[in-house]
């Protein structure tokens, strides 16, 4: 785990100096949230393209609603005019599921062959800017950080969880972090009615194929974690704990984070061993799986078949998600 130095725990300096978004959150109080302004996010690595798909490209309306092409990236309009997360389509295919390369968990076997249908897949982690403007949309479901009442309110609460995270935590181009399976879903039901399109947490079918991207070594990348191929404890990177969304290289189909940084929600119920439950939906299960590991793992997290497990409750400094679009 990460050092957990408490860098700096006073709320002043965690928003000190900060630039409003151009909009005013003001979630829980008229004292607005104020939301640090974007930090440089380039990539670090080469472009990497190997599979026949076509590149991804910049986001239109018109390619929102264009025939599908593997690869092109949009954005949904909203009803007020603004534009949704940016959305990639995957193309159809086939892959192996599971541990590979041998050596992983129990859980991550057997090893067998899923079918995926098209969908689209967020571009990135869905951020703390696209999370926060649906909680002041619906007054509902803030983030654990901003949760009236809570001790892990970064303004009112007594304990340094979220606090110790400072601008990666409240910067606008980072990751959410906070959040349940309950509010995530939440959104992309949200995002739904926004947008006349249907939104859902992708399976976690959907997730590995994604993440995978043709490849079906360690990480999309190869067997080695490699330096500064992703945000993780031991991925010799330079953040202490979040990344902001796009720091590193994309996989082969233009997705960025898939390994590290934040877990994200699923919506496939959790078994000890593939049952087939990978590849659907559940409305409630006992446990739900969150995929990609955090900052706050080892790299042997960050493989593309690693599995986790968590309450459909549970709220942690290293909880996101990253949308999937299926219509």
């Amino acid at each position: 785990m990460k050092n957990n130095i408490l860098i700096i725990a006073i709320l002043g300096a965690l928003v000190a100096g900060s630039v409003l978004l151009g909009i005013e959150y003001g979630l829980l109080d008229n004292d607005p949230i104020i939301i640090q302004p974007n930090e440089s996010a380039t990539s670090k690595q080469p472009p990497v393209t190997i599979l026949p798909t076509q590149p991804a490209t910049e986001a239109t309306d018109a390619q929102a609603n264009a025939p599908f092409v593997a690869g092109n990236v949009f954005r949904d309009r909203l009803t007020d005019g603004s534009d949704g997360p940016e959305m990639v389509w995957i193309p159809a295919g086939g892959f192996r599921m599971g541990d590979i390369q041998h050596g992983g968990d129990d859980d991550e076997q057997p090893v067998h062959s899923v079918s995926v249908d098209r969908f689209a897949l967020g571009k990135y982690e869905l951020t703390v800017g696209e999370y926060l403007r649906f909680v002041k949309a619906t007054g509902h479901h803030a983030p654990e950080w901003l949760e009236e009442g809570s001790q892990y309110h970064i303004k009112t609460g007594t304990s340094n969880y979220y606090k110790k995270m400072g601008a990666a935590l409240t910067n606008e181009n980072h990751p959410i972090v906070g959040i349940s399976w309950y509010d995530a879903t939440a959104y992309v039901k949200w995002l739904s009615e926004q947008t006349g399109h249907q939104y859902i947490l992708p399976t976690e079918a959907q997730w590995e194929y994604a993440a995978r991207a043709g490849t079906e070594t360690k990480y999309w990348w190869g067997n080695d974690i490699g330096t500064n191929r992703a945000n993780c404890y031991s991925c010799d990177d330079s953040f202490q704990y979040t990344a902001p969304v796009g720091s590193f290289a994309p996989n082969p189909f233009g997705l960025y984070d898939t390994a590290g940084n934040v877990w994200e929600w699923t919506c496939s119920k959790y078994t000890d061993k593939y049952t087939g439950k990978e590849q659907q939906c559940a409305e409630s299960a006992g446990l739900f799986v969150v995929r990609s590991s955090s900052w706050d793992d080892d790299a042997g997290w960050a493989r593309s078949a690693i599995r986790g497990w968590t309450l459909q409750a549970d709220r942690k400094d290293g909880y996101g998600v990253r949308p999937a679009r299926i219509r």
